[in-house]
């Protein structure tokens, strides 16, 4: 028997602009033709048609699923193999973006709800990008830092949001004024501007050893979307992002020399333990 591509496309489900789209890409070609030149399957050709659509339904590209059919030798376990691991990887990820959401839903019901006006009040041009906020999730979600600092923002009521971010602009404009004027990232004011600022981090959503603080400054460099949360893309300037990271990392430094002596080593690094970090 041979059917048409109507009546494959009727029981398949597969529209006839996509049969004809797998005949001209040469990955499945009807076998026969009506006297008239209309394009036949035959039950061979279904049966491609199916392992085609198995594979498509499982996320293969069709040039993948073309050299699968093309090769009698192909290991199509192998192809299987691989492909299960990236879907694996796939909802791995999608339920992490799925906490997200749920996170979000959790800030939204417990947290202040403003309007418009409100908002900008308090944020001003602080903009809190939701595609890094759930790029920053995937990152740092498993460790119990990020899951406090989301846990305590949840909890800032308009007045806590207003001091923070008060205390945030104050501290903003201290930090242009020395990249303005030319202060080595690290001058001993640029340093402690570094340490004013990890200690806003700790007092306002989670302890932020110097550590944590480098890994804080990473992002800042090398995302725009991180760095907008500290100086708005109006006030940016170019290179203050790494003038700000540097100047962490040495503030990060001074307190590793700082750091008192242990019975091991008189030149211990602090860690995320020590009183002196996380105070």
């Amino acid at each position: 028997m041979s059917w048409s591509v109507g009546q494959v496309s009727g029981f398949a489900g597969v529209t006839i602009r996509t049969l004809h789209y797998y005949d001209r890409s040469g990955l499945l070609s009807p076998s026969e033709r009506s006297p008239a030149g209309y394009r036949l399957y035959n039950g061979a050709d279904l049966a491609r048609l199916q392992q085609i659509l198995f594979y498509r339904e499982l996320g293969f590209p069709l040039d993948e699923i073309g050299d699968i059919l093309a090769d009698p030798q192909a290991n199509a376990l192998d192809h299987l193999l691989a492909r299960r691991q990236a879907l694996t990887e796939q909802i791995t990820r999608l339920q992490k973006l799925v906490d997200v959401a749920e996170r979000a839903i959790e800030v939204r019901r417990t947290g202040v709800e403003l309007g418009p006006e409100e908002r900008f009040e308090v944020f001003g041009d602080v903009v809190f990008d939701l595609s890094y906020a759930a790029d920053a999730h995937l990152k740092w979600g498993e460790r119990e830092s990020h899951r406090e600092a989301l846990a305590r923002a949840a909890t800032h009521s308009k007045e806590d949001w207003r001091q923070l971010m008060t205390e945030a602009a104050e501290w903003r404009g201290r930090l242009l004024a020395a990249f303005d004027d030319g202060l080595p990232a690290d001058h001993g004011v640029v340093l402690d501007l570094a340490e004013e600022h990890r200690r806003h981090i700790t007092r306002w959503f989670t302890p932020c050893p110097p550590e944590m603080h480098c890994r804080i400054a990473d992002d800042y460099e090398a995302d725009a979307r991180a760095f907008a949360l500290v100086v708005p893309a109006a006030e940016q300037r170019p290179g203050l992002a790494g003038y700000l990271r540097t100047a962490i990392g040495r503030n990060a430094d001074r307190h590793s020399a700082n750091a008192p002596a242990t019975a091991n080593s008189a030149n211990a690094p602090a860690t995320a333990t020590d009183p002196e970090v996380t105070r």
